[in-house]
């Protein structure tokens, strides 16, 4: 199994240009990839730098066939047509979905900076692995009590699905299926992708990994076991030095300590200026 996440800057390259095209076209040069988790996807947002108001939910799923496409829209407002102006995150995956969760994030008053919604995509995929809860998120940047605050609702969400996971044995297969009430696997086993806009040394990369005190298995640094004493390469400013005067590392890839056996390489695409961060890349199996 091959996931690959990405901060996509809503296709928007080091060069300035809007090409989602571009964006699949270098995720695919990295891996012939099963899962692709993407966050800063836009729809009908003119005002982002570059774009003119495109549909990069619609177009990215329409330039992978064959892959499922599940949206996770975090800011929604409207357009003076009368549409919707959507922003947040995506998964694509060739692996079958199964159940589809979204969960908005603590978005509390905090200074003159506010930001923007924030949410959590979860899906249930089937993979060669078993069944696998896959999440992708983008925490929020300027504010660090906001960052605190969806990191503890992150920590929230994986320990009750842990706990709806053992539950699973004991379903009530009486409920009518074809309904809402039927039964979906809710596995322990998951992985956590994102931008969480934090460095490693940040208490609160500490604080994601840390015991529950639950019924699931921790989320632990999946680039610590493929690369042990090997600091994380820097994912984030690498080539963008309008933005950002030097480069680090914000993007993590978190898997449960169930699939640590599993992990077999985790990488960072250091070459793409395709957005201003780097797609990194775990293989498992």
């Amino acid at each position: 199994m091959k996931l690959i996440t990405w901060n996509i800057q809503w296709c928007r390259g080091c060069d300035g240009k809007v090409d989602p095209s571009r964006i699949l076209a270098d995720a695919r040069a990295l891996a012939d990839f099963d899962v692709l988790c993407l966050q800063e996807v836009a729809a009908d947002f003119p005002g982002l730098d570059g774009s003119s108001g495109e549909d990069q939910f619609l177009e990215l799923a329409r330039l992978l066939p064959g892959f499922a496409a599940v949206p996770g829209v975090a800011v929604d407002l409207p357009d003076p047509q009368g549409g919707r102006r959507r922003f947040g995150n995506m998964i694509l995956s060739r692996l079958p979905v199964l159940r589809v969760l979204r969960h908005q994030l603590p978005w509390p008053p905090a200074g003159a900076k506010t930001g923007m919604p924030r949410m959590l995509l979860e899906a249930v995929l089937r993979s060669p692995l078993g069944d696998i809860r896959v999440m992708t998120t983008h925490l929020e940047y300027y504010s660090a009590a906001h960052r605190a605050a969806q990191v503890a609702a992150i920590r929230t969400v994986h320990a009750q699905s842990c706990g709806h996971s053992h539950r699973d044995a004991q379903r009530d297969t009486s409920l009518k299926p074809d309904t809402p009430f039927e039964w979906s696997s809710h596995p322990a086993s998951a992985i956590l992708t994102g931008d969480f806009n934090y460095k490693p040394d940040d208490d609160l990369h500490r604080r994601m990994q840390a015991p529950g005190g639950g019924e699931g298995p921790r989320l632990i640094d999946s680039w610590t076991v493929a690369n042990p004493g090997t600091d994380h390469d820097h994912t984030l400013g690498l080539y963008d030095r309008k933005q950002w005067p030097s480069s680090y590392t914000s993007d993590f890839i978190y898997v449960t300590e169930d699939l640590a056996g599993q992990v077999q390489r985790v990488a960072v695409d250091l070459q793409t200026q395709s957005s201003d961060h780097q797609p990194v890349l775990i293989e498992l199996g």
